[in-house]
């Protein structure tokens, strides 16, 4: 995240505490924002809100008269107040933001600059690993092979998607990684200013139990504390340095969560006929705790279920499911583009 991107974030939180109630809040925001061409993005337990217009967004909280317009500047306007269970707004405020849309134009300030691909496992660490008599022969499936051919036709769809893009492969071959290798590779991501990395880890599931089948998506727990920020950036007021973390931390968790969201979509609409779909999950795996960005980690299937494991050797399965999560991948990257782009740049 940019140093300066966190100082206005800092500068907005001083003076949260300087709200007014306004007598002027009239309007009841849902219908207004809707008459005026702008998305609202509303948390009830935080009390703060999203208006969103071609790519761009204004954040605001109830009883506060601060705005914050695409996480880089800030103005004073009457603050929106919640009452009968309704937002209401002033016509000053509405106008207010109205100017920030039409002045900033139709290109969001936020893209999606990296996506990295992490195969799990490789070289000497097989992963998991099924053996099966088929037809009189031995077959051995290991996980390192088939997530490492979803990986490379993932990272071709991709590429060819995105070419203005960074994307990355963590191993492209049978390669041994450790995995703080691995999160290094992510972290030491460079960007542009307004961007942001995805990293995104694939992995083959495996059970005592031969029966258990079917693929999901993980996301780091929300309840998990991380440093996500340079404290460097909170020298002035260490004692916010806290509040700025958690809040980062809630925009990645948030992300991930949506992305999570859009690739189990997208995977149940290319193997959903041929697999079960488990959902999503939240679980504290290394990789996602230690990359500071949004990140997912993928199950594609049981190497232990015998019918499973052969798909996991099939082309065509290794393709589609491939295909299943660039198609989550692209409705995620459309999605953070297209709209808020909640997590800023490093």
């Amino acid at each position: 995240m940019k140093k300066i991107f966190l100082y206005v974030l800092l500068f907005f939180l001083f003076f949260m505490k300087f709200s007014a109630f306004s007598l002027e809040a009239t309007l009841p925001l849902v219908k207004t924002a809707k008459e005026n061409g702008m998305e609202l993005y509303w948390d009830t337990l935080s009390g703060g809100g999203i208006l969103e217009k071609n790519g761009h967004q204004v954040s605001f909280r109830v009883d506060e008269n601060l705005v914050l317009f695409d996480s880089s500047s800030i103005s004073s306007v009457e603050s929106p107040v919640f009452r009968d269970g309704q937002i209401f707004v002033s016509k000053k405020f509405i106008d207010t933001v109205e100017l920030f849309f039409k002045e900033s134009g139709d290109k969001s300030p936020f893209k999606i600059g990296a996506i990295l691909i992490d195969p799990g496992h490789g070289g000497k660490d097989p992963g998991a690993v099924g053996t099966f008599k088929i037809d009189g022969k031995t077959v051995r499936v290991q996980e390192k092979d088939a997530v490492l051919s979803v990986g490379k036709m993932l990272y071709d769809e991709l590429k060819r998607a995105y070419p203005n893009k960074q994307i990355i492969m963590t191993r492209n071959s049978d390669k041994y990684l450790t995995l703080g290798e691995r999160t290094d590779i992510a972290n030491g991501v460079k960007l542009a200013e307004k961007e942001a990395v995805l990293y995104v880890s694939i992995h083959a599931n495996a059970s005592l139990d031969k029966k258990a089948s079917g693929y999901e998506v993980w996301y780091l727990s929300p309840g998990y504390r991380r440093t996500v920020i340079d404290k460097a950036a909170a020298d002035n007021d260490k004692s916010l340095f806290p509040i700025l973390n958690s809040m980062m931390e809630e925009e990645y968790t948030t992300e991930s969560i949506l992305m999570s969201k859009f690739i189990m979509d997208g995977l149940t609409s290319q193997i959903g006929s041929s697999a079960k779909a488990r959902g999503i999950k939240a679980e504290e795996w290394f990789v996602v705790r230690n990359t500071n960005m949004p990140a997912v980690l993928i199950e594609i299937g049981f190497v232990t279920n015998e019918k499973e494991a052969l798909n996991l050797r099939n082309p065509e399965h290794l393709k589609k499911t491939s295909l299943g999560i660039y198609n989550g991948i692209q409705a995620f990257v459309a999605h953070f583009e297209r709209s808020r782009g909640f997590t800023s740049s490093k």
